[in-house]
């Protein structure tokens, strides 16, 4: 028969003996209390459960505030998310209005003029991730192009199969996401 074998270092202990000093300590005190003392520790512990309660009731309220800010702080980024990019075109809509107010103007500087407000106007796409999509000569992909037409590969002037002939449309991307997919003619097999 095998005994199960116990530490000679630390003797088992029982677990009613390490709770009986603390037990007969208990019921010493509370056989030498009067009512005043008990009213006494009733009231200290009514008080620690007041002020406990108002110390919940603040960390609610703090964390509904919280909430609260921060269901406004994303209204206003949805609101106001533009505002960059809006503050980019304001300058080409200015400009725009300069070459409609120029009466006598050349063909020259009128071509200037818009040509100085297409490259304000590609400035503020890039700063709003505002991206063209022309991809003349490249592979076709669906997730960027749309077919219009598909001409022979031959026909096409070297161009191979499955590849963009003509851009009848560019297209547009914001960051990596498609806005509007590129109007292609691909060369077919």
């Amino acid at each position: 028969m095998n005994v199960p074998e116990q530490d000679p270092v630390a003797p088992a202990k029982e677990p009613s003996q390490s709770t009986q000093p603390e037990a007969a300590a208990e019921a010493a005190a509370l056989e030498s209390a009067t009512v005043v003392d008990v009213e006494a520790e009733l009231q200290a512990a009514l008080a620690r459960a007041n002020e406990n309660y108002e110390l919940y009731l603040r960390a609610v309220a703090e964390a509904e505030n919280t909430r609260r800010r921060a269901q406004e702080d994303i209204a206003k980024a949805h609101k106001y998310g533009i505002e960059s990019f809006a503050e980019a075109l304001v300058p080409v809509v200015d400009s725009l209005e300069k070459a409609l107010e120029a009466r006598n103007s050349s063909a020259a500087a009128m071509r200037e003029g818009v040509e100085l407000t297409l490259r304000q106007l590609r400035a503020a796409f890039d700063k709003g991730r505002l991206a063209e999509i022309n991809p003349i000569g490249q592979k076709f992909d669906p997730h960027s192009h749309q077919a219009i037409a598909m001409v022979p590969a031959e026909a096409a002037g070297g161009v191979p199969a499955n590849h963009v002939v003509a851009v009848l449309q560019k297209g547009w991307r914001i960051a990596d996401r498609v806005l509007r997919p590129a109007l292609v003619t691909v060369a077919s097999a």
